[in-house]
């Protein structure tokens, strides 16, 4: 019955599309964002998106451990003049909580043209986010995703910065199958701290994995691109979001980033010629078995540490 009901559902979306093209009207936008323990930084996170040129229709949390939610956060998105966003807030536990799971059910509550996913700790820099990323996202029917450029806070390290400015340049650029033999992997870098995907491309390839320890985002480009779709870097679409983790954070995280590429070797070992996934990447796909569980929210342990950032002021431009 649910895969009935999400054929159905997107046999409207393609209908309310080429309705909303026929009158030259602008494409709907939701919001989803995974939730734990937020800080400072998704308070300021919500009133630049208030703020923003193109307007979101509605705001969905996907929130681990209800306990750490705090109304407040509902009450900055009041009615503000004749444009409303709505909030609509989903509890979860620990338990249920995965990285590529949670996401797809977050957009299986939307019926928008347009699902932007973000992390709670990443900040608009200016007002444009949003509309820049649906431009990205319009700039070819086969556009599947655009995601933004992530700058770092004022008071990251001096390898955070390297780091962002390796993996987000000040040019965009369209990926597409043709790119793999120059690009390899890096063809399907997409990143869900702030990514916006066309709902009716994302529906008809099944969405997000349901089960994995990380890099749902890069797992859904792959298989956009060996589809015929494309990716879009959008260098004008920016957002602020860097961590400063310790040794042992950093152990950890790139751990897991090698847990979910050794279970994907169709994706992180291909040959970089034929553009088919790599056999040998198979041996390492017993690493994921010794963990025996889905870890809670990578962002969860950058939370307390943000709290202490110096975000930027409004850009102007």
């Amino acid at each position: 019955m649910e895969n009935i009901a999400w054929r159905k559902a997107e046999t409207d979306m393609e209908l309310k599309k080429a309705e909303e093209r026929a009158e030259g009207r602008k494409k709907s936008v939701d919001l989803i964002i995974p939730v734990y323990r937020p800080g400072k930084s998704f308070k300021e996170l919500l009133k630049r998106i208030r703020e923003q040129d193109y307007p979101i229709r509605r705001i969905i949390i996907m929130n681990t451990e209800e306990q750490f939610w705090k109304p407040e956060y509902e009450e900055i998105f009041e009615k503000k003049g004749t444009q409303e966003t709505e909030m609509e807030v989903h509890h979860l536990s620990r338990e249920e909580f995965d990285h590529g799971g949670t996401r797809d059910r977050g957009i299986r509550l939307s019926d928008a043209d347009v699902c932007i996913l973000m992390t709670h700790d990443a900040v608009p820099a200016d007002r444009k986010l949003v509309g820049n990323l649906i431009k990205a996202l319009e700039s070819g029917p086969d556009i599947a995703a655009a995601y933004a450029r992530q700058l770092p806070f004022e008071d990251c390290s001096l390898m955070e910065k390297y780091t962002r400015a390796f993996n987000y340049p000040a040019e965009s650029r369209i990926k597409s199958a043709a790119d793999l033999k120059e690009l390899g992997i890096k063809t399907f870098f997409c990143s869900n701290v702030c990514a916006a995907y066309d709902t009716a491309i994302y529906r008809s390839l099944g969405g997000f994995i349901k089960k994995t320890i990380f890099n749902e985002d890069m797992i859904y480009a792959a298989k956009a691109v060996e589809n015929g779709y494309r990716i879009a870097y959008a260098a004008d679409a920016r957002v602020f979001h860097s961590h400063n983790y310790t040794a042992v954070e950093q152990f950890h995280r790139n751990f897991d980033l090698a847990v979910s590429q050794a279970d994907h070797p169709e994706v992180f070992f291909r040959d970089p010629v034929r553009g088919r996934g790599n056999p040998a990447g198979q041996a390492h796909r017993g690493l994921s078995r010794q963990t025996g569980k889905v870890d809670v929210p990578t962002e969860a342990g950058c939370s307390q540490r943000l709290q202490v950032c110096r975000i930027p002021a409004w850009e102007t431009v």
